[in-house]
């Protein structure tokens, strides 16, 4: 078995990366769309490193995001992730909270791109277009589920989003005419922090 890459670039769609990471033979895990496809995918791409008693990889996660905080064509990175449609208020537990889980509803990581503005990602299995249920800057529909993967296999986690639209009426035809822009930005944080990371290691 060949060797595992350890920045594992993933992402949901095919269409955020627009080829470019494969033309700089970048290998990407697209997982589909939604909380339930990034987890089942990740898992089992975090298995294969087990099973070749390989280091867990840095996971990156590159995406576009929706929001009310920046401005569209922004690039944020993305720390802290909770999941906005969890709803067990009905229970007594506070919104976002999933019940008898250890996993916090807030799951932070160290981050890893400083230079880009930070940003609390709320993920869940609607495309919002309206005001989020849980204090955040962005919105996305896999980077919570992401990001608790890595929790559970005790991988490296980092995130960085594209700012296609403003999570509101007109963010369906924001994201379609936007898609294109995310790209290059994606590999372009990836190039400096893979170089950071040659020249550390030096």
């Amino acid at each position: 078995m060949s060797e595992l890459p350890p920045l594992l670039v993933i992402m949901a769609l095919p269409v955020e990366s627009q080829g470019v990471f494969e033309r700089e033979g970048v290998p990407v895990l697209y997982t589909g769309v939604g909380k339930i496809n990034a987890a089942w995918a990740l898992t089992r791409k975090l298995r294969e490193y087990r099973h070749a008693n390989q280091a867990m990889p840095l996971v990156i996660n590159f995406g576009t995001a929706g929001s009310r905080s920046f401005p569209t064509h922004t690039l944020v990175a993305c720390h802290s992730f909770v999941q906005h449609d969890m709803d067990v208020t009905g229970l007594g537990f506070a919104r976002g909270t999933t019940p008898f889980d250890d996993t916090p509803a807030r799951i932070e990581f160290d981050p890893t791109f400083t230079d880009l503005p930070q940003a609390i990602c709320a993920s869940g299995d609607s495309f919002q277009t309206g005001e989020c249920a849980l204090a955040c800057d962005v919105v996305d529909m896999e980077a919570y589920a992401l990001a608790k993967v890595c929790r559970l296999e005790q991988a490296q986690f980092a995130c960085v989003k594209y700012v296609t639209d403003g999570a509101d009426d007109s963010s369906g035809s924001d994201w379609q005419d936007n898609l294109h822009r995310a790209a290059d930005q994606f590999l372009r944080c990836y190039r400096e922090l893979a170089t950071s990371r040659d020249e550390r290691s030096k």
